[in-house]
């Protein structure tokens, strides 16, 4: 939502008033000096998420979509470019995990992996209003873009912290046709949202968003079991422990044999979703009205310009 211009009518009594008042006159001249910046600036907003983020993949499906999940947060700004699109970019923080001890199926119970991973992300996109805030006090929107990730699972092992992206447990970078998993990779965000204008620079909302991911292998768990005297060469016992873990809730289990199914059978990328409050302020970049003594510097909780601001 842009400020009100000056009318035609109201230049000439406010530059009369102007030359009148030398402290008018200096301000109005500072205003005018600043006036293309602080044009541009009065399209800036920053902006807030806080919610819940989960995933679905190999331990935790996507029918489970309320289960596990963790606190996230973002700090970002959003840009208007027209009326109703806008540039955004987010930072967000937040927390993955999966256990197959929660899961009501008897057999993932029985395969016992589990992985925990902090979440970080870089977000840059675009957000499109239906509706618009010159006649409305509230709009839904989707948005998308590009976004660069990244985690770096880990499990608990004789009570220790295990990441298991070094350890290949399906053979990354040791098998042929099973490529080592980056821990830093590109996603794209999706998703819709709702925000209400609580005044020309305030605004709240709710958003849910999704993650496509392009990989199978966020949680670590993605193909087969590889062969059990491979896996310890290459990467090690510990490897050959995190990567068969029904022996610990079944003694009598062995490892199984090589290309065993070890994740769900499907070819399925995982996926990172969640739902936020969002909060965004346009509040600095417009105090130059009140600083000038411009009309309009001390607002009025009203959506767009007279003429079409709904009361």
């Amino acid at each position: 939502m842009r400020p009100c211009p000056l009318s035609f009518s109201q230049w000439p009594l406010y530059l009369t008033a102007a030359s009148i008042n030398p402290v008018r006159m200096k301000k109005l001249l500072l205003a005018v000096l600043f006036l293309p910046v602080l044009a541009s600036a009065q399209n800036f907003h920053f902006a807030t998420r806080l919610g819940f983020m989960g995933y679905h993949g190999d331990v935790k499906p996507a029918s489970k979509i309320l289960s596990q999940l963790n606190f996230t947060g973002s700090l970002g700004a959003r840009y208007d470019l027209t009326e109703r699109l806008a540039g955004r970019g987010f930072f967000t923080l937040g927390k993955l995990r999966g256990d197959d001890a929660k899961s009501k199926e008897a057999a993932r119970r029985a395969r016992n992996l589990n992985f925990t991973s902090s979440f970080w992300e870089l977000e840059l996109g675009a957000q499109y209003s239906l509706l618009s805030l010159n006649e409305r006090w509230w709009t839904p929107y989707v948005f998308g873009g590009i976004s660069m990730y990244h985690v770096n699972p880990y499990t608990t092992f004789n009570d220790q912290k295990v990441f298991l992206y070094p350890l290949s447990t399906e053979g990354q970078g040791f098998v042929p046709g099973v490529p080592l998993h980056k821990r830093t990779r590109f996603s794209i965000p999706l998703g819709v949202g709702a925000h209400y204008a609580l005044g020309e620079d305030t605004r709240v909302g709710v958003e849910a968003g999704y993650r496509i991911l392009f990989t199978d292998y966020l949680d670590d768990v993605s193909g087969s079991y590889v062969d059990e005297a491979t896996l310890r060469t290459a990467r090690g016992q510990q490897a050959v422990d995190v990567a068969f873990r029904t022996d610990e809730l079944n003694a009598a289990a062995t490892y199984p044999t090589a290309k065993t199914v070890r994740g769900d059978g499907k070819k399925n990328v995982d996926g990172i979703y969640y739902i936020s409050l969002t909060f965004s302020l346009r509040y600095w970049f417009d105090k130059y009205k009140q600083t000038a003594g411009l009309p309009g510097g001390g607002r009025e909780k009203k959506v767009g310009c007279p003429g079409s601001r709904v009361r």
